[in-house]
């Protein structure tokens, strides 16, 4: 068959039994393609980001009430990390489940390696991290999160380094660990003890250099210098609550956002309706904002300028937009009851705000803030593009 035919037969090939017909069925590289979690059916929605339309549904990947997804180099294969323990390989370009596998009893993500040849799941039942060939999804390494005899801990924000590295937090054991796959056969781990109470969830920033971790059980974040030639972990925004009473937290807050504008990082407080901001020079703090609620997912746009925030419950069918510039916010958008998740397009023309409990995506655009799209889908929740794919530490 002709290359030309075989690219051609690929745009129309069937979809699984129970998939819903494709709205758009015109060939279309991967860069355009994403996904939507539809959390209560255990099905991705298959999205373009360019004609802002559904293509189909994917169905039979389990229980995704926290789901996330990470893409190979070239953006066609998802792999897709279930609440049940589960790790899917979807090609996004025959809409087919490749390869599944029940690898944990309860897992919360994963992450890709630096050239895409390995795939890792962070796990809380057993607590502990499984490295897999991407290709295969043949178990590579199991590295139990054991901190004491018999004591394992929930594992939570594991991300990808250079040099086949990952890095995760130990929620129970306050500790950070690199483990590095660059020789499969023999990881070799690096143990960062005492780095705060309960880390509970981490980014890297866009430069690969540092690694932060946020503690739940105290005000402050970790932060570990990843140029160091012996990575130590130091601790900074100590007591930034220092006086204060806080809030019951409704919803855990999350740091996988791209939460680095130029030179500041935009980071929520836990337990109050303020984000941070943080000089990422001298990692001390330079500001807050007052926000409409508790922060959950604060994310800055690919060009830095804007910010964009969402909330737990009671606050959270609203979502505001703050200028880094300024560190004003300059518009407050309700786009739909229990907003979950966003997600820039590769540029940041646009973001796509998912909202559960209106089973509804929209598109709007970030320079007028109006609706471009709206796509009806079942409790949506992650939503994930394939630029990711070229972005570390996503």
């Amino acid at each position: 068959m002709k290359r030309r035919d075989l690219l051609g037969a690929l745009a129309v090939a069937p979809l699984l039994p129970g998939c819903a017909t494709p709205a758009d069925s015109a060939p279309s590289g991967s860069g355009d393609l994403g996904v939507v979690v539809e959390r209560s059916r255990g099905t991705l929605a298959l999205v373009n980001t360019s004609r802002r339309t559904l293509l189909a549904e994917i169905g039979g990947l389990g229980d995704l009430s926290h789901a996330s997804v990470v893409f190979s180099r070239d953006g066609a294969i998802a792999y897709v990390f279930g609440r049940d323990g589960a790790l899917s390989k979807v090609n996004l370009l025959t809409r087919r489940v490749e390869r599944r596998l029940m690898q944990a009893g309860n897992s919360i993500g994963g992450a890709i390696s630096q050239d895409g040849s390995l795939v890792a799941a962070q796990n809380y039942t057993p607590g502990g991290i499984k490295v897999f060939d991407a290709q295969s999804l043949a178990l590579v390494a199991d590295i139990p999160a054991e901190h004491a005899p018999g004591k394992t801990s929930r594992v939570v924000g594991l991300a990808d380094l250079p040099g086949q590295r990952f890095i995760f937090s130990l929620f129970d054991a306050d500790a950070i660990w690199i483990a590095d796959l660059s020789q499969r056969s023999q990881p070799a781990l690096v143990k960062l003890e005492g780095v705060g109470r309960q880390p509970y969830d981490a980014l890297v920033t866009p430069d690969g250099r540092h690694y932060i971790a946020g503690l739940f059980g105290e005000d402050g974040l970790a932060l570990v210098d990843l140029w160091d030639d012996v990575p130590t972990v130091r601790r900074i925004l100590a007591g930034y609550g220092r006086g204060e009473q806080p809030l019951p937290v409704y919803k855990m807050p999350h740091l996988r956002g791209w939460a680095v504008a130029g030179r500041h990082a935009y980071l929520p407080a836990i337990g109050r309706h303020e984000v941070l901001v943080v000089d990422t020079s001298s990692w001390q703090e330079v500001g807050r904002i007052a926000v409409a609620g508790q922060p959950v997912f604060v994310m800055a746009q690919p060009d830095g300028r804007q910010v964009w925030v969402n909330f737990a419950v009671p606050d959270y069918d609203r979502v505001q937009v703050i200028d880094s510039r300024s560190r004003r916010i300059v518009r407050t958008i309700s786009p739909g009851k229990a907003v979950l998740h966003m997600e820039f397009t590769p540029r940041g023309e646009a973001v796509w705000i998912s909202s559960r409990d209106a089973n509804r995506v929209s598109v709007i655009d970030t320079q007028r803030f109006e609706t471009l799209a709206t796509l009806d889908i079942s409790e949506p929740s992650g939503v994930f593009f394939t630029s990711r794919a070229a972005r570390m530490g996503f």
